[in-house]
């Protein structure tokens, strides 16, 4: 917001230098004078009304905005977060198999150790 700030009065002060320039340099009539600086005020006047309206809009519209945002990730979230759980459910039943089955082989290569070492002690 700072930036928008700092736009609007360099355009505030941009039109108040301008203005003087004019009305100093100028070699119209005190009447024309008049009417210059005053069709020059209402300009400046409806252009600083039109940057408070946009500037409204803009703020409306990135409330609006983050709004939404957050709650699209609210909801990524918990799609996230279930995915991961129907993941968990369908690999766990698997990994008990396969720990399962490596305590099998485990066991059947001690079994075989055995063996290999009994035949070795009988053989010699």
């Amino acid at each position: 917001m700072g930036k928008g700030k700092s736009i609007m009065i360099g355009f505030l002060v941009g039109g108040v230098v301008s203005a003087t320039a004019t009305l100093l340099s100028t070699p119209s009539s005190g009447t024309e004078l008049r009417q210059e600086a005053k069709n020059k005020g209402e300009s400046m006047k409806h252009t600083w009304e039109q940057l408070i309206t946009e500037g409204k809009q803009l703020s409306e519209q990135i409330t609006a905005t983050s709004k939404e945002g957050a709650a699209m990730l609210k909801d990524l979230s918990q799609e996230l977060r279930q995915s991961l759980e129907t993941w968990k459910q369908t690999v766990e039943p698997h990994q008990r198999k396969i720990q399962k089955h490596l305590q099998d082989i485990e066991t059947s290569l001690k079994d075989l150790e055995q063996k290999v070492r009994e035949d070795e002690q009988t053989t010699t």
